[in-house]
């Protein structure tokens, strides 16, 4: 069995899990989060076409309509980061200052 670079968690909550890859969370058509050990952001760059150009970079594609993800797209999205917070990520509010949020700091 192949190890990811994070698991997900009830209905839509990513755990980062290893500092050494970034997360780039896809969710159709909408603006693309990257998740790294420092944080959380709208990610510009390009999108790897296979695993092995992501590995490369030292990145994962999360894919959140994917089976083996979530399965749909979603409009509302929590994500555990390594810095020890929870994001929201409120699709509903793209393009405004609460599109991504700290849910809850310290988690743990």
């Amino acid at each position: 069995m192949i190890e990811k670079n994070f698991i997900t968690s009830g209905r839509n909550t990513v755990i980062h899990k290893i500092r050494k890859f970034d997360l780039l969370i896809i969710n159709g058509n909408k603006p693309v989060v990257i998740v790294s050990n420092r944080g959380i952001g709208i990610y510009n760059g390009a999108i790897p076409r296979k695993k092995s150009e992501a590995k490369k970079a030292y990145q994962d594609v999360v894919d959140v309509g994917a089976t083996d993800v979530f399965g749909e797209e979603k409009t509302l999205i929590f994500i555990q980061a390594l810095d020890n917070k929870e994001y929201k990520i409120d699709y509903s509010k793209v393009g405004t200052n609460n599109f991504i949020r700290i849910h809850q700091d310290n988690y743990t």
